[in-house]
């Protein structure tokens, strides 16, 4: 099953820049009697945003004027980044996905805007799934922001939204995950660290080299998890071929 959110086109709270679908022909072009024809479409988007699932390249995180593994900033030219960019995923990122949902945890359907999932969470929600994250998992955390947003409406996510605490990142620091997604932005809004408003993407990407996965949906899998009693899958997660790109549009797939 899919693990994306569909691409929207229309203005919302939330999604300032939409992306922007045509038909390349209207249907008046097109030859509707005999012989052959083709439909055609065209889309632009922001692939970085508060409403499209998307992958991060490491080469998106700036910190103190360095990227991951201390690369100098300079390799992000006008044309696409030299190094880091999502390119460095080309051939996809295939292993045991696993998914900890915190409102399962906590008794409700969701995370509401500004709460934080710790490093305590984390370890709470593995018990309460009786699993135990490995080296190498792709580690998929539920705060239910997709399942709020469509209950709800959209609302302003850039300024409050749930998310993973810093503390977090102890966590997928001792386990060694290869990946990490949310169906938030992976940081919660407002930050809880002065002066770093994306503290999260900082230490996961910048610090220690792992692609993040934002704004996903896990409301099907986190369904079909219950009913089976498991909360482990195989995960396959492929980014568009886009050299130098900072991100790429992702829909990552669960086969259970």
């Amino acid at each position: 099953m899919s693990l994306a959110r569909p691409i929207e086109t229309a203005l919302a709270a939330d999604n300032p820049e939409p992306a922007r679908y045509e038909m390349t022909g209207a249907r008046e072009d097109h030859c509707v009697e005999r012989g052959l024809d083709f439909a055609m479409d065209r889309f632009a988007m922001n692939v970085h945003g508060n409403a499209m699932s998307h992958v991060d390249a490491l080469c998106h995180v700036v910190f103190d004027a360095k990227l991951f593994n201390d690369v100098p900033v300079d390799v992000i030219t006008p044309t696409g980044a030299t190094s880091l960019s999502i390119d460095v995923i080309r051939d996809g990122i295939v292993g045991r996905g696993v998914l900890l949902d915190v409102p399962r945890l906590r008794g409700r359907p969701w995370l509401e805007p500004g709460d934080s999932v710790t490093d305590e969470d984390l370890r709470a929600a593995e018990e309460a799934a009786h699993l135990h994250v490995q080296q190498g998992d792709l580690l998929f955390v539920r705060v239910g922001h997709s399942g709020r947003r469509k209950k709800l409406g959209a609302w302003d996510a850039a300024h409050a939204r749930a998310g993973l605490h810093p503390t977090a990142l102890e966590f997928v620091a001792e386990r060694q995950v290869a990946a990490l997604g949310s169906d938030s932005n992976n940081d919660v809004a407002p930050s809880t660290t002065e002066g770093v408003d994306f503290p999260v993407h900082v230490l996961a990407m910048n610090a220690m080299g792992i692609h993040l996965l934002d704004y996903l949906q896990f409301e099907d899998l986190a369904e079909v998890c219950e009913q089976q009693g498991r909360w482990t899958f195989l995960a396959v997660i492929a980014p568009l071929r886009l050299a130098g790109a900072t991100g790429s549009p992702v829909n990552p797939i669960a086969i259970l």
